[in-house]
């Protein structure tokens, strides 16, 4: 009894020092904030400064443009940051947010799609185009996942293959006619710009009609905090509530984002804010994520329009508020409790052809091999564009042009496949993959100041400048890691938090309107066009390095799924094998990234295919991720080079295209 007394005061004494330690600095500064950017304004014009008649353009600004826009940051906050809490509860997962279901995604794909093919769309709004096309990248995702009853990771992977494939499509269509679709860059990272009150008004009346659902089901969706067997014997129907969960998270989202662009960074931060604030219970924690998610975008914004002066226009909030809430995170992240939550299971995956696992590597192996050949021996002729076999006689001349990017796209492809499998057995999160550790944000970042800086970026410059950035990134999450213990939901975190910095970074820069931006996302689509042999030898002898740490690291990796307690009673050192993972997986991702650059998520993609292939023992399941990766790559190569000849679409985005798809159809045969 004294204990549990002793105990409770304790707790009460953290969640009070933990509220005035994020939410009284928040609230401050953006007092401050909207104080300097509208209180003489608003002085002037209670004092009669601003005539009330006529045209007075100080009296127009303020009432059509500055307060709806202020308006508009809170109630786009809130609304990001309540979207963000429900799906985080309902999914059982820290790393959940808007952007999960491909909510932005698909909008921004819709709205490219009109831009192009059916401009008469955005006569009805731009806002109806971007709702529709979330829409219907949340009802795929629902699809693929009706099978399984909304298991909560099957639903977060779904979304995270339909968010890459409608963001690979809008990709290649800003690459291909960025002369039109420029401008998407900057509703992109979100942008807070009104013109009136009608936008604010109409947003409010949307999440009106909402807020009695959302509460209606806050008290069931308190009971996920224990297992759905818990929640069913409490007469709970948890696939249900998940799925109601979701829908309305995903229709709050979608409002935003037809309303102002892609703010997706709110929806993750402000709900770990919350937590971290001290709320204990959803219903607080859903209040505390709306709350600091107004605060956040609001001080955000009024920093964009205090900084930026005449350009405010033109710099997307979306990308600031990732520069405000990023170090944020990353400054309370020691202070992050564990999570309390029992962990998630994952669905088990269907079990592949009814063969011998020899067999069925050795198909795998047959497969990728008679792939290579394919790609080195079949093309387009180069006067009349036909498909022909390349002659032996024209061997000596094309396959010194082919076989390096080959075998660079299939080393490149074996790092990110075994970077990614390591990630998700380290994590226990199947989305876990390359990308989220930051890795390649760090790449794009580094790659982003050598075209800026330099008045003549030669490509090696760029590719050493993105591996030192990688390694930078890799630098920062082991020191954020450290007092963790390395702990795998906190370093994922760190790494998460700083992709959105860095990324929010590129942003700006390609808002300015400068043409390297356009180089830069150019780059960063990913192409081994300009791989020279050597670049590509060398890649191939670090792959297979490589490779020999990975199956060193087996048996960690077969230990690692069964529990922290469980793997260090048998007698692995949990602290030291986290930390070598996490650096292996890092430095693969940091190696194949200057080749395909970081838009490629075979990290994600490739673990699944071996395991979905009947690939589970931690040394099999390895070698088949680093097989799929390759064969990933390499198709991905080939395509780009060769269906749109004499164009060449980029490697990083064609994998997307081709990986996306795969993994929807595997997905929706899995077992029910």
């Amino acid at each position: 009894m004294s204990a549990a007394h002793s105990a409770a005061p304790a707790s009460g004494s953290r969640a009070g020092l933990g509220a005035l330690a994020i939410l009284l600095p928040l609230t401050l500064a953006t007092a401050l904030a909207a104080a300097t950017l509208l209180g003489p304004p608003l002085v002037a014009l209670w004092q009669g400064g601003l005539s009330t008649a006529g045209y007075d353009p100080a009296r127009m600004v303020l009432l059509y443009a500055t307060l709806p826009r202020a308006a508009m940051a809170l109630l786009c906050g809130a609304a990001l940051g309540a979207s963000g809490a429900l799906l985080q509860q309902a999914l059982r997962n820290p790393l959940a947010s808007p952007t999960t279901l491909g909510i932005d995604a698909g909008g921004r794909l819709a709205l490219a799609v009109a831009t192009l093919w059916a401009p008469g769309l955005l006569g009805f709004g731009r806002d109806l185009v971007a709702l529709g096309g979330a829409g219907l990248s949340t009802l795929l995702v629902f699809a693929l996942v009706r099978k399984r009853g909304f298991a909560a990771v099957t639903l977060i992977l779904a979304g995270l293959v339909v968010g890459l494939y409608a963001g690979a499509l809008s990709a290649l269509l800003t690459l291909l006619n960025e002369r039109y679709l420029a401008s998407l860059f900057i509703w992109g990272a979100g942008s807070l710009s009104q013109q009136s009150w009608d936008p604010a008004l109409q947003l409010s009346l949307r999440l009106a009609l909402l807020l009695p659902l959302v509460l209606l089901i806050v008290r069931p969706l308190s009971l996920l905090d224990l297992d759905d067997a818990s929640a069913r014997a409490r007469g709970l129907d948890a696939g249900k509530l998940r799925a109601m969960a979701v829908f309305l998270a995903v229709l709050i989202a979608g409002f935003v984002v037809s309303a102002v662009g892609v703010v997706g960074f709110i929806g993750l931060v402000a709900p770990i804010l919350s937590r971290l604030a001290g709320a204990r219970g959803f219903g607080g924690r859903l209040g505390g994520a709306a709350l600091i998610g107004a605060l956040l975008l609001l001080l955000a914004d009024c920093g964009v329009q205090l900084l930026a002066g005449a350009s405010e226009a033109f710099l997307p909030t979306g990308a600031v508020t990732a520069l405000l809430g990023s170090p944020l995170l990353l400054l309370l992240l020691p202070r992050l409790p564990r999570a309390e939550r029992p962990p998630l299971t994952a669905a088990p995956m269907a079990g592949g052809p009814p063969m011998s696992p020899a067999l069925r590597a050795a198909l795998v192996l047959g497969v990728g091999l008679g792939l290579a050949a394919l790609a080195l021996c079949l093309g387009r002729d180069a006067l009349t564009g036909a498909w022909a076999w390349l002659a032996p006689a024209e061997f000596s001349e094309i396959l010194p042009w082919r076989w390096p990017r080959v075998l660079g796209a299939a080393s490149a492809g074996v790092m990110l496949g075994l970077a990614g499998f390591i990630l998700q057995r380290l994590t226990g999160n199947e989305m876990a993959s390359p990308e989220v550790l930051g890795v390649s944000a760090g790449a794009a970042f580094a790659a982003a100041l050598s075209l800026f800086i330099a008045a003549t970026p030669h490509a090696s410059l760029v590719g050493l400048m993105a591996t030192l950035g990688s390694l930078a990134v890799i630098g920062a999450i082991l020191a954020l890691g450290r007092r963790s213990g390395f702990q795998p939901e906190r370093v994922l975190l760190a790494g998460i938090a700083l992709n959105a910095l860095l990324d929010a970074v590129v942003g700006v820069l390609s808002a300015t309107g400068d043409p390297r931006a356009l180089m830069l996302f150019a780059w960063m689509a990913g192409s081994t066009s300009g791989l020279s042999a050597g670049a590509a030898l060398s890649a191939a002898g670090g792959a297979v390095l490589f490779t020999l740490l990975a199956l060193l690291a087996a048996r960690p990796l077969a230990l690692l799924p069964l529990g922290p307690p469980s793997a260090a009673s048998l007698g692995l050192p949990l602290g030291r094998a986290r930390l070598f993972l996490f650096l292996l997986a890092a430095a693969l991702a940091a190696a194949a990234t200057p080749i395909v650059g970081p838009l490629t998520f075979v990290g994600l993609m490739a673990p699944h295919a071996a395991r979905m292939l009947g690939f589970h023992r931690a040394a099999p399941a390895l070698l088949a991720s680093a097989l799929a990766g390759a064969l990933l790559l390499v198709a991905a190569d080939w395509l780009g080079r060769t269906l749109a000849y004499p164009w060449q679409m980029p490697t990083g985005i064609v994998a997307a295209l081709i990986g996306a798809p795969a993994l929807m159809l595997l997905l929706n045969r899995r077992s029910a």
